[in-house]
């Protein structure tokens, strides 16, 4: 929209006027997006993405559903070299994508930004072009203009003029009724209506994220107003501190609060619900396509997410920007701000002492940090490192059985061999020790057999509490000895050591 002619303005002036506002849209994301390179297959992704079917798109999502996207474009040769990551990146810099982490997720969510949104549906416009001079454009026009006329006039006698025409203008609707029966409106008239409230619909949910940026900015510059305030309080601090509530109080929150209040309006609301179950049920529905079908379908539930969200968004701003205050971190924040301000002073006034490249004499250590976001990290994809799984043929082995027993044996104590022992020593005497049994039975796995005695007769022996010596050799050939506790293997106890 061009701006408004000033009182006092030349035509000489008015372009001037006009370049300097269109120079300024041209800065905005709206613009740069439909001038860039690469516009058409940003706004086919962006358009498919995020405006379609899903508004937000969790980080992750987004640049699963991204890349898939990219690497069918590049099949079909289109030149987009870089990662979906980046991609995501340069739009959430350019300003064709907005970025928030609500309260309770786990990650940060993605969505259109309010010019990103109104590019595509003015491109979209353009490719599915409709009717200019509609009769039910028209009709909303004149009835907006005379509800318009009718609802500033000030005069009793006009207004009460104005009722009585109506009062009779629906008696005498009322009785051609009675005479005539009802005269529908024509299907092709009644879709042109439906889609005229289709794009209405969606065009007022865009709506919602202009003004939940106009929050947005509200806030931040309520809070930037708070830094520069070079007084002991201003304003707003003053305002903030007597408990009004800034935002909300704002053009813009009462704006949305009035819509919000109808948007709320439980009797207005079931009304709104009746009509479109009513609509949904007549014939000429049917010819709607099965996507705008769907939209009327969802129309309540999209408004009322989009103006909750926006409303969110409102009271959060607001409790922040209170909290913000009452906690007095703006104070350290102001005074960050006047550091800075003062080094910026500073530093303009040494500029033209200090040339560049000159020599300054300081070595300044920076740090090798480098500060990213967390949506940046692809996650790690096992199927990138997939070790080969192939299964060959092992080469046949030498080994023979008796090779493979001698293994075990070396392996594992032989508690089978050990048992037998015992139970030979207890053929010849009624009771033996483990250093008895060594002596008759010399320990041919070394340390491992002496262990396999003690574990026997732990389970099948007497323990006391005297303590022997047992000796043995091992497989190096040295002698050993050690003390062990006196364990005894008993006759009564021998059928506990059968195999």
């Amino acid at each position: 929209m061009m701006p408004v002619p000033t009182a006092g303005e030349t035509p000489r002036m008015r372009p001037l006027r006009n370049l300097a506002a269109l120079r300024n849209l041209r800065a905005q994301p709206l613009w740069k997006l439909l001038a860039g390179e690469k516009a058409v297959v940003f706004i086919a992704l962006l358009q498919d993405l995020l405006l379609e079917d899903d508004k937000v798109l969790a980080a992750s999502a987004l640049h699963e559903r991204l890349g898939r996207a990219l690497e069918g474009l590049r099949e079909a040769g289109e030149d987009l070299p870089q990662t979906a990551q980046a991609y995501a990146a340069d739009w959430l810099g350019r300003g064709f994508l907005t970025r928030r982490l609500p309260a309770g997720a786990s990650e940060e969510q993605y969505e259109l930004s309010a010019d990103a949104a109104a590019a595509i549906r003015f491109v979209t416009g353009l490719v599915k072009r409709r009717t200019l001079a509609t009769e039910s454009r028209l009709s909303s026009v004149m009835q907006q203009l005379m509800k318009l006329a009718e609802e500033t006039d000030a005069n009793p006698d006009t207004r009460i003029a104005a009722l009585l025409a109506e009062r009779e203008r629906i008696d005498r609707e009322i009785e051609q009724v009675r005479v005539r029966g009802v005269k529908a409106l024509p299907d092709g008239r009644a879709l042109e209506r439906a889609r005229e409230i289709i794009a209405l619909a969606d065009e007022l949910a865009g709506d919602f994220r202009r003004v939940r940026d106009d929050f947005d900015q509200l806030n931040r510059g309520l809070r930037q107003s708070l830094m520069e305030h070079e007084g002991s309080r201003g304003d707003v601090l003053e305002a903030l501190f007597a408990g009004v509530d800034v935002i909300g109080e704002s053009d813009a929150g009462k704006t949305f609060a009035a819509f919000w209040r109808l948007l709320t309006d439980g009797e207005q609301f079931e009304l709104f619900q009746a009509a479109l179950d009513t609509v949904m049920k007549r014939p000429f529905a049917r010819k709607l396509e099965h996507k705008e079908r769907k939209f009327l379908q969802g129309i309540t539930y999209l408004l009322s997410e989009e103006g909750g969200s926006v409303h969110d968004v409102l009271q959060s701003f607001a409790k922040s920007l209170k909290s913000f205050v009452q906690s007095r971190e703006f104070l350290e924040q102001r005074r960050l701000h006047s550091l800075l301000k003062q080094a910026m002073q500073a530093a303009l006034a040494a500029r033209e002492s200090c040339k560049p490249g000159q020599e300054l004499g300081y070595e300044l250590m920076l740090t090798s940090s480098r500060v990213r976001s967390i949506s940046q990290y692809s996650l790690y994809d096992p199927a990138e490192r997939v070790l080969d799984a192939r299964m060959v043929d092992a080469a046949p082995s030498e080994l023979d059985l008796a090779r493979i027993a001698e293994l075990v044996r070396e392996s594992e104590i032989d508690f089978g061999t050990l048992r037998r022992n015992v139970r030979a020593v207890l053929a010849q005497r009624s009771q033996a020790s483990i250093a008895q049994v060594l002596q008759r039975f010399p320990a041919e796995q070394g340390l491992a057999s002496v262990v396999g005695y003690v574990a026997l007769g732990v389970k099948h022996g007497e323990c006391t509490d005297e303590r022997e010596g047992v000796s043995w050799v091992g497989k190096d050939q040295t002698p050993r000895r050690a003390k062990l506790p006196a364990i005894f293997f008993v006759k009564e106890r021998l059928h506990e050591l059968a195999d």
